[in-house]
Formats: C-alpha cells, structure tokens, sequence
C-alpha cells in the first residue's frame, strides 16, 4: 500500500468524540519513549504528522489521522513512564482503556516494543490485557537499527520464548526501523490486506 494523503483530524480525551463515520482504524501503542511518533512519521512517509519529543509521556490525547481517506491511523498516549502527575496518569490511562473496549471501528492495534530490551513486565502485562480483552493486535519491534542481525534474532526470541509460557500462539510481529523505513513496508501491507478484507466483507 503506498500513503498517498495523510491528515490529522482530531485530538480528545474522550472516545466519545472520537469521528462517527465507520472508516477502519488501526491503533498505535507502546510504552513511552519506545519511538512510536517516530515509527508513525516514518510509516506515513510525513517528517511530522506525529509529534516527536525528548521528553517521554508527551503524547497524552487520542489522535486521530486519515490515510488515503479511506482509514484512520489512531495515535494512543504511552503506557507507563510519563512525567505528570497521577491524576493526569489515571485520566489519559482511563481513555486509553475506555477507546480500547469501546470503539468499534478498531481493526487492530500495533504494540510498540523497544528491540533493545529484554521482555519489560508492563509490555506483558498489557499484551495479556489485550489478549484477555479480545483486541486483535500484533507486535511492532522499533530501533531495529540500534542492534547487529544477530541481537535482533536473539532479543525477539527471548520476547517469543516469554509470550508462549502463557500464550498458546505468538502475536504476529514486524521488526522496524524509523531511520531506515526498515519493516515499512510490511506494516503497511498488513493495513492494506486488512482494509480490503474489512471493506470487502461490508
């Protein structure tokens, strides 16, 4: 699939407000500072659609933008490590769960994890929310850049190896790369196969 348009449209905290029309929406999450404004800039071929920041936790809204017009790519505040405060933390976690559970115009969602790292107990714990909450999702590695072919190989094994103690299959996975558009295609070709399969079956 090739990015033809990409347009914000709306930021909120409420799901509520989010757009009313049924255009398919695919969500980007991840733990703050994993690299996801970076990754969504690099995937829309835009140098800054999504915000980037030094400063993890700067994301804190739904953001939504139409692609090709015909589908939205969300762009979900970071779970866990944010510089505000708990009140802030617990809203902005609340929406994230409420959009979650209560958008049905979800088709999928990314969760973004850092390949640099070994399995981080709150990326399990929130794949294994999603999982026992029903939301398909698959697993985007970021900064593949930062690692030789064969760390890559080993850290994504690891993360495998700890998913499949508790999970009867693996989530489907893409290694990525935003300096590089590493794995772009891939992401995107997944969004397209699954657009036509959503669409078609209308």
């Amino acid at each position: 699939m090739h990015i033809k348009t990409a347009e914000f449209v709306i930021s909120n905290s409420e799901v509520s407000k989010c757009p009313k029309n049924r255009i398919p929406e695919y969500a980007f999450i991840g733990r703050s500072n994993v690299g996801k404004s970076s990754l969504i800039n690099m995937i829309t071929g835009r140098k800054s659609l999504a915000k980037t920041s030094g400063r993890p936790g700067k994301t804190q809204l739904i953001n939504h933008f139409i692609i090709n017009n015909n589908w939205h790519l969300v762009d979900l505040p970071g779970y866990g490590y944010a510089k505000v405060s708990k009140t802030a933390k617990k809203k902005f976690q609340q929406f994230i769960t409420n959009y979650f559970l209560q958008r049905e115009q979800l088709i999928w969602a990314f969760v973004l994890i850092d390949i640099r790292h070994e399995p981080q107990k709150i990326d399990l714990e929130f794949m294994q929310w999603m999982g026992e909450n029903s939301i398909p999702f698959s697993i985007i590695f970021t900064k593949a850049d930062k690692l030789k072919p064969k760390a890559i190989e080993r850290n994504i094994n690891e993360y495998i190896n700890v998913l499949l103690e508790t999970w009867e299959a693996a989530p489907q996975y893409f290694i990525t790369s935003a300096t590089s558009s590493f794995g772009k295609d891939e992401v995107l070709n997944f969004i397209g196969t699954t657009n036509e399969e959503v669409l078609g079956a209308e």
